[in-house]
């Protein structure tokens, strides 16, 4: 099996056993019921993660890029890489096609990132137009995933070394790298140590920094705000996605995540771009999904 489709099979798996613990996700669906205006061109304004529709983008990539254009999103992030190829165009199709469409290619989840491969996908990212290269779980065979949650093997400092490297690898190339947080990296491991207060002081900002996921830092019971206050700047990328009362993704808008709170400290946080994510819909159509959430975005004043 191809390292891409491992790395999706694992997100996947993970986000279900995420999700599960949570309970019923009916409510998700009666919470998400927020009506989209018709008819009515919306703003192009943030992001989206392209992993929120990734079964679309498996089935029919340029179909679904137009559509994602369509819903208002001005630039995109990809998590779909394989045989030097995203979704299956090269790079410099992907990005060709993405700027006939009038997105930006922002940024790229490389899960199947090593140190053997680092050079070649890294020069597919920069051929592909992409300004951050960004590292979704610890690499390399790191990341784990069970009934207990998510985790990691091997020690903190493996995995800073690593990201170091990858880190100068990507300056040397005019990219920079983000790591993507869950909820275990805010939740202290066997010693004490918080994997992300570990990461953030053990790297160096002109080389790593970090991909704040709103949801999983909340759902781990860290505050945004404190990490911005702590590690300012260091957070160059947000992840948006909303919670509802059951603990379960919910369309941005639609949750009880305070998104206003957050963006007041922009700045300070370091943000220069936010996606849109959605992990899993729960039943309602991923395209429907991504245009309330555009909504949301929007009357939340996002820009």
């Amino acid at each position: 099996m191809k390292k891409s489709s491992i790395w999706n099979l694992a997100l996947a798996m993970t986000i279900s056993l995420g999700v599960a613990a949570c309970g019923s996700s009916s409510s998700n669906e009666e919470n998400s019921e927020t009506e989209v205006t018709e008819n009515q061109e919306p703003e192009r304004l943030g992001g989206l993660a392209l992993y929120t529709v990734r079964d679309a983008m498996a089935e029919d990539p340029k179909a679904t890029l137009q559509k994602v254009a369509d819903a208002g999103y001005a630039y995109v992030e990809a998590a779909g890489y394989a045989d030097g190829q995203f979704y299956g165009m090269e790079p410099a199709e992907f990005k060709s096609y993405l700027e006939s469409l009038g997105l930006a290619p922002k940024s790229t989840h490389m899960g199947g990132v090593n140190l053997e491969n680092a050079d070649e996908q890294i020069a597919a990212t920069k051929a592909a137009g992409f300004e951050y290269f960004v590292i979704p779980v610890p690499p390399m065979g790191m990341f784990t995933f069970g009934p207990d949650g998510m985790g990691m093997k091997g020690t903190k400092e493996e995995l800073v070394n690593i990201l170091t490297t990858l880190g100068e690898k990507c300056t040397a190339a005019g990219l920079k790298l983000l790591y993507h947080n869950h909820d275990f990296e805010f939740k202290p491991m066997e010693d004490g140590t918080i994997l992300t207060d570990y990461i953030l002081e053990n790297t160096d900002p002109a080389h790593v920094n970090y991909q704040m996921d709103l949801f999983w830092v909340t759902k781990a019971g860290a505050d945004p705000l404190a990490y911005f206050e702590k590690y300012p700047g260091r957070f160059k990328a947000w992840h948006v996605k909303d919670m509802n009362d059951e603990g379960n993704f919910a369309p941005v808008g639609t949750g009880n995540i305070d998104f206003a709170r957050i963006l007041a400290e922009k700045d300070k946080s370091g943000m220069a771009y936010y996606l849109v994510e959605q992990d899993q819909t729960f039943g309602l159509d991923p395209m429907e999904a991504i245009k309330i959430s555009h909504q949301g975005i929007t009357e939340i004043g996002f820009n």
